[in-house]
């Protein structure tokens, strides 16, 4: 009976000890993210006032599942504190919080709904340790860097126009909008603008085009709906640093697109597509003719295989991405939850060759992510980048390793992130 009464003894023992480690580890998730949930909580209610509202919770960084519980219900807490109750599915206030993640630190991003109107609250949690910044199976690491501001000559911002396209060209910025091309000089922390052209261009609903700077390093071709412009660089005469060595010539024009970039143009045979100004998408006709019908679609990319050879990826405008090879076109899996644009990238990680690609959903910050597509499949192979805004252009760098995003921020200004994918 002693020797029952002891082993009972140390069972208990274990047990207790066991409950008092997860009460302490669970304490320590709550005391690890007080802070931050605090201040969203906050904003949340500096915004919406009080009242009821729906909560709900996407986690896109590496913070483990198991932590998610803790950091609703402070931030349940905290709301309720402040008059916002958290529930009652009748409201028709939503509070969608994501918890995402740079290379540096945690960003927590809270788009407070209520009926048409939707505003953004942000804070920063705590850094992250170098180890943490992507789960152990990526391969690759998304990076942005914002590409200097514009301003004109007096040095106001001139990021209210929705920017189309952009390339470096022999030193400068050319810059695609809607209606013109304009080209910026740097002045170090900024890009100032020093010549403007007006392309003639018709106005569209969702204005879209494509900036292909030619292989001299000094010249280019852009194309927007009905317009194609070329445009090149010489010194000025005489050394007169007043005189524009810019000249950019615009005509109306239906000719084909091209509709991939790739770093090393010889790599990989042109394929132009006609484009439906009246319903801003390529039609599916292209040229030269590759075997196969294709559907509409709003981007292409060149996606080199391993054995040898490319194929074509699409995204329809029917939201399904496709792989053109083969003379036959066949729908990706896992790719549910992109958007309209991606980019092909070599960045020499991994499998060598990563698409990155936009994310899907009414959102008001948009995401990246690069996969690899062995076969018929997107599998992930990089974390998920968070955007300061809605994606509206991506596209491959002219280095062929980076992507270019334009971004669409809830003040309503854009800005030029380019996007790099590092090894691992």
């Amino acid at each position: 009976m002693r020797a029952m009464r002891l082993v009972k003894a140390v069972i208990l023992a274990v047990c207790w000890s066991a409950g008092f480690a997860t009460l302490v580890a669970g304490a320590q998730q709550q005391e690890k993210w007080t802070q931050p949930a605090a201040e969203l909580a906050g904003q949340i209610a500096d915004i919406l006032g009080p009242g009821q509202a729906q909560l709900t919770i996407r986690n896109l960084s590496v913070i483990p599942a198991s932590e998610i519980p803790a950091i609703r219900k402070l931030l349940e807490q905290d709301l309720k504190v402040r008059g916002v109750i958290a529930g009652g599915a009748e409201s028709a206030n939503l509070i969608r919080v994501t918890l995402s993640q740079n290379l540096r630190d945690r960003l927590w991003i809270a788009e407070i709904v209520e009926g048409n109107d939707t505003r953004v609250a942000m804070v920063r949690a705590d850094a992250l340790e170098p180890t943490a910044t992507i789960a152990s199976g990526d391969r690759v690491v998304l990076r942005k860097e914002m590409i200097p501001r514009l301003v004109n000559r007096l040095g106001a911002s001139v990021s209210d126009s929705p920017i189309v396209a952009t390339a470096e060209i022999n030193g400068h910025l050319v810059v695609m909008y809607a209606d013109r091309i304009a080209v910026f000089s740097s002045s170090g922390a900024s890009w100032v603008e020093t010549d403007s052209f007006a392309m003639g261009t018709r106005p569209v609903r969702d204005p879209h085009g494509i900036l292909s700077p030619a292989a001299d390093g000094g010249s280019f071709l852009a194309y927007a709906p009905g317009t194609q412009c070329s445009g090149s660089y010489s010194l000025p005469l005489n050394g007169d640093t007043r005189v524009s060595g810019w000249t950019v010539r615009c005509r109306p024009s239906d000719d084909p697109w091209p509709i991939y970039q790739t770093a090393d143009a010889s790599s990989a045979p042109s394929l132009k597509a006609f484009y439906n100004a009246a319903r801003d998408f390529f039609t599916g006709v292209v040229t030269p003719n590759i075997g196969t019908d294709l559907p509409p679609f709003y981007s292409a990319g060149l996606l080199p295989r391993a054995a040898g050879g490319a194929a074509l990826l699409i995204t329809g405008i029917d939201g399904k991405v496709q792989i053109v090879e083969n003379n036959s076109a066949r729908i990706v899996s896992g790719t549910r939850d992109w958007g309209s644009d991606f980019a092909v990238v070599r960045s020499g990680c991994g499998a060598g060759t990563q698409v990155i690609a936009s994310s899907s959903g009414a959102a008001e910050n948009d995401s990246l992510r690069a996969f690899v597509i062995p076969a018929l499949d997107a599998i992930p192979e990089s974390n998920v980048l968070i955007m300061n805004g809605t994606v509206a252009a991506l596209w491959t760098g002219q280095d062929g390793k980076s992507a270019m995003a334009v971004v669409r921020n809830p003040a309503g200004t854009y800005e030029v992130d380019r996007v790099t994918a590092l090894c691992n």
